[in-house]
């Protein structure tokens, strides 16, 4: 029998850096095959080469056997391969059923897609109203519309990027019961992700690679995760240490009853939300995405301002009515979920888009750009954070996902900021740089700085947070203390189980479940 896939030898390269050096893989009929390594290893590049988006400079590909040539997504599609990008390929402007439709490479009908989508979506634990407008949706409903995408073509190979970032333990764990039914119907899948103790769970086989080469092969449920993690890396992980925390006697943030209809019916209402963040702490925030996260952090950083001043104070001062850059000025600083696009300006040079929030740390005077001291900041987070790039002129769109992130939350926090706002801090960062992320966040928490971290990875918060909150629907649950939960108490709040109205008042009592 033939791989459904084989790579022989791929090479890629671009200026300044080696993506694929020599690169040969196999994947067989049915196979969960990993692929794992840092940001920056090469996997996203090897992904767009075996899907068409791009070009290698040298190698063969052979699906089922026969060779392929110089292809691109529309020849994949047609021979049953297809790929969920870590950053989607999604028309803003329009539906989901039109977006889906957009896709297809035959006759369609809008009303008949439209209720397939529903109902695949609702089957495979992902729900999706398919008459939403793309430019609504979070970035976790963005991943569900483009796996969605994916299924309804029934493929031989299914490329999947980072899949269960923005999904709680349940629905990970129906997601790999479909994953594992696909397999066994005989569609391979290519999973990549940094979540080691999935892959040990879901993968046959795993590749690994490091600046461009595969450096190893190994059967996950057979390997520990730490000798998973030494290969992707080389060395010794870095190990988290988190202090017991010391909050301050006044909080930074405080939410009081807020409210607010969402701007459309798509969006989620936020209904008395309360709660507060010391200095000297960490506080995350959990639910599935889409469940009013969106409308909070556009409100708590600024982008959406609120009629009642005093709803959010920041350091004391009444802040609601204010705009983001004032709010700056009170110490917030905030990292979006959307790296391109809001956190960085794609085309633009890493010193451009430092300038963009450090402003006022000496990189502009009297209205005029400093290059000089801009240049010098970038290259400051460029050091601190080892991000991969080719100094302060790289353009953030020819970074990797992870690294481009690794810079944006340096850049915030370079800012020393008293209150950092931080969504989804490491969505599709290796296991290195999570750990170095994390432990910085850590160290400025225990700096003095409040920090609130929201996040759908249970592992992160439960990894670096002193309260947890759950936000579902709209409403905001009442604190739990990290060290008195679990998992499944939280994952259970965020799939809608319900409390009482004295567990919803404010406090920080433990949280009963009710159905």
């Amino acid at each position: 029998m033939h791989p459904r896939l084989e790579l022989r030898n791929i090479c890629k390269r671009y200026p300044g850096v080696v993506a694929n050096d020599d690169v040969s893989l196999s994947i067989q009929p049915g196979e969960i095959h990993a692929v794992l390594g840092e940001n920056g290893a090469g996997k996203s590049t090897l992904m767009k080469i075996i899907y068409g988006a791009a070009q290698a400079d040298s190698g063969e590909i052979f699906c089922d056997g026969n060779p392929i040539a110089a292809h691109n997504p529309a020849t994949s599609r047609a021979l049953g391969i297809e790929m969920v990008y870590q950053h989607f390929a999604l028309f803003e402007s329009v539906s989901v059923v039109e977006n889906i439709a957009l896709s297809a490479s035959s006759a369609f009908d809008l009303p008949s897609l439209a209720e397939n989508i529903r109902e695949l979506s609702l089957r495979y634990g992902m729900p999706i109203d398919p008459h939403r407008q793309v430019h609504d949706l979070s970035v976790g409903e963005r991943q569900r519309v483009e796996i969605v995408r994916c299924l309804l073509q029934a493929p031989k190979l299914l490329i999947l990027d980072e899949p269960t970032s923005v999904l709680t333990p349940q629905a990970v764990v129906k997601l790999f019961e479909t994953l594992r039914q696909l397999a066994a119907e005989g569609c391979s899948i290519v999973y990549i992700s940094h979540k080691l103790d999935e892959v040990q769970e879901l993968c046959d086989t795993a590749t690994v690679l490091r600046n461009g080469k595969v450096t190893g092969t190994a059967r996950p449920k057979e390997t520990t995760s730490l000798e998973l993690a030494r290969m992707m890396v080389g060395s010794k992980l870095p190990e988290m240490h988190v202090s017991p925390p010391t909050p301050s006697e006044k909080p930074v943030l405080e939410v009081n009853n807020l409210s607010v209809k969402a701007r459309d019916h798509f969006g989620v209402d936020l209904k008395d939300v309360s709660f507060n963040v010391h200095g000297g702490e960490i506080v995350g925030l959990a639910g599935v995405s889409g469940n009013g996260q969106a409308e909070l952090i556009a409100l708590l950083s600024g982008e959406r301002t609120h009629h009642n001043n005093d709803a959010i104070r920041i350091c004391g001062t009444a802040a609601a009515c204010l705009r983001a850059d004032e709010r700056r000025k009170l110490g917030l600083a905030f990292v979006p979920e959307e790296r391109l696009g809001r956190g960085a300006v794609p085309s633009h040079t890493l010193w451009e888009n430092a300038v963009l929030t450090a402003h006022r740390f000496g990189t502009v005077r009297k209205g005029l750009v400093d290059r000089r001291k801009a240049s010098a900041f970038a290259a400051g987070i460029i050091d601190r954070f080892k991000v991969k790039a080719n100094g302060p002129g790289s353009t953030a769109q020819s970074l990797s996902g992870g690294n481009l992130q690794k810079f944006i939350v340096g850049r915030e926090i370079a800012l020393e900021p008293k209150l950092l706002l931080v969504s989804q801090p490491t969505w599709g960062v290796d296991v290195g740089a999570s750990a170095f992320i994390r432990q910085t966040i850590v160290d400025l928490s225990r700096a003095g700085a409040a920090v609130l971290v929201v996040s759908e990875e249970l592992d992160e918060l439960f990894e670096i947070c002193d309260r947890l909150l759950v936000i579902c629907q709209g409403q905001v649950s009442p604190p739990l203390v990290r060290k008195t939960t679990d998992r499944e108490e939280i994952g259970l709040l965020m799939t809608g189980r319900t409390m009482s109205k004295d567990q919803m008042a404010n406090g920080s009592g433990d949280v009963a479940l009710q159905d």
